[in-house]
């Protein structure tokens, strides 16, 4: 069985970012409005059922940047494999991870069972909040070896050079996940309504079927699975491998929700209504921010099969053009967020609370998505670069040095406008650092491994 690979490391460079980018796209575009229409559907529910799950977002996303961490772990190790001509290696490294996310995830679903009252009751979550958040939880915790393990699957396709085949599992995973939810939250017929659960239990289903249908293709088409059981020591050498980037990716991911958290429980004190028109604002923003996970997701595999070429050059202009692209892009979905917000707030909620504080989010936040968008990609390229170290400092500088002191100085001045103006300025002062700071580190590590291999 011959595997399928791209050559990341000849060819035009604008060319190969576009032909990667706009699969991923449309597969996390429907993931993202997949996650949107949920929020609709939960609004219809209740503002209870909208606050439960704002006060979940934040664990979900910690949950996520597991699985964000192994992906990137194993995308950095398989693509460098690939671009060494290395495939039995490449091989290896995917089958280790997939069993390695598992082992990871579940000891995580069970930590995480254990401490879901006390959690959030930490984070401010009304008495009369938790039963809902637990229900909501408990399913959600029981998905996570599904949702890792299969995103690890996906990384592992991505880092072959193919972005089009993972996107149409992400598609048809979104797909089955939107045609569920009212099934599952609302009832029919003989299916009870199970409101916020009914959610969970959706995307649950959804996510065993990208599961599935990633290790299948991974076996068949991509031959990135072996069969074989693997040496000890070799076992180990994937791990520590994976782990040297995954587990710093994971944290760099990890610290984004934990402020976030600490942002929910900040708004906490404005009421209910407040945490839930900042849960949909959340929303609202992830779909607006799927251009630069799209590019994040990519940049990595075309990092590190270059880097193993060493054609520093490609990736220095590969870096150049995605910075020039987020901030672009940037200005123009935060003019059309402002134009729109009256009409985006009222979608999810009729209560007046909720809408101003989604249109208060929506006029000033999305000022600093472009250089959000650098973050994110200059972020994924250290992860590429073997070097992740540097995207950890980076997210420490954009939320616990940045975002959370500017929060709490500017809610003590200008209420919630400011929590969102250092939202904003936070961005921007980061994104400048990230890019400056990702083509250092590219020019150093081209140097030190032509050296090495002198």
């Amino acid at each position: 069985m011959e595997s399928q690979t791209v050559n990341l490391t000849e060819g035009s460079v604008s060319g190969h970012l576009v032909s990667m980018t706009v699969p991923v796209l449309f597969g996390i575009a429907t993931m993202m409005g997949q996650a949107f229409i949920d929020a609709w559907f939960l609004g219809r529910v209740g503002d209870h059922a909208l606050a439960a799950h704002a006060f979940a977002y934040p664990i979900l996303m910690i949950v996520t940047s597991v699985a964000i961490g192994m992906s990137a772990g194993t995308s950095s190790v398989v693509a460098r494999a690939i671009g060494a001509g290395d495939h039995r290696r490449a091989r290896r490294l995917a089958t280790d991870s997939l069993l390695l996310s598992f082992l990871v995830t579940a000891a995580v679903a069970i930590v995480g069972v254990l401490t879901i009252d006390p959690l959030f009751r930490i984070l401010g979550a009304p008495e009369d909040l938790i039963p809902l958040i637990r229900g909501f939880m408990i399913i959600l915790y029981s998905g996570v070896p599904f949702i890792v393990v299969g995103m690890v699957g996906l990384a592992s396709m991505r880092a072959t050079g193919d972005t089009r085949l993972p996107s149409k599992l992400m598609i048809v995973g979104s797909l089955l996940n939107i045609a569920l939810d009212p099934i599952l939250i609302f009832g029919v017929g003989p299916i009870p309504a199970m409101g916020l659960n009914g959610a969970a239990m959706a995307a649950l289903i959804a996510r065993a079927a990208i599961l599935v249908g990633s290790l299948y293709f991974l076996r068949r088409r991509f031959n990135m699975v072996s069969l074989n059981r693997p040496h000890p020591a070799e076992l180990k050498k994937s791990w520590a491998d994976i782990l040297h980037v995954g587990i710093p990716a994971a944290a760099t991911n990890a610290i984004v929700p934990i402020a976030t958290a600490i942002i929910t429980a900040m708004i906490a004190g404005y009421g209910v209504n407040a945490v839930a028109g900042f849960g949909v604002a959340s929303r609202i923003e992830s779909l607006m921010l799927v251009l630069y996970y799209a590019l994040s997701a990519i940049i990595g595999p075309f990092v590190g099969q270059n880097l193993s070429a060493g054609k520093e050059a490609r990736i220095l202009q590969a870096l150049r053009l995605c910075a020039v692209f987020c901030l672009g892009s940037g200005l123009l979905i935060a003019g059309l967020l402002a134009l729109s917000a009256d009409f985006l707030s009222t979608l999810f909620s009729d209560n007046a609370d909720v809408i101003s504080v989604t249109k208060l989010f929506l006029w000033i936040a999305p000022i600093g998505y472009g250089t959000y968008g650098m973050v994110m990609v200059m972020n994924a390229s250290f992860n590429g670069l073997g070097k992740p170290m540097p995207g950890v400092a980076v997210s420490l500088l954009r939320t616990i040095v940045l975002y959370v002191p500017l929060a709490f100085i500017g809610r003590n001045w200008f209420g919630m406008a400011g929590v969102f103006t250092a939202y904003a300025a936070a961005n921007i002062i980061t994104g400048v650092v990230a890019y400056n700071w990702a083509r250092k580190t590219v020019r150093e590590q081209c140097q030190s491994l032509a050296f090495t291999s002198n």
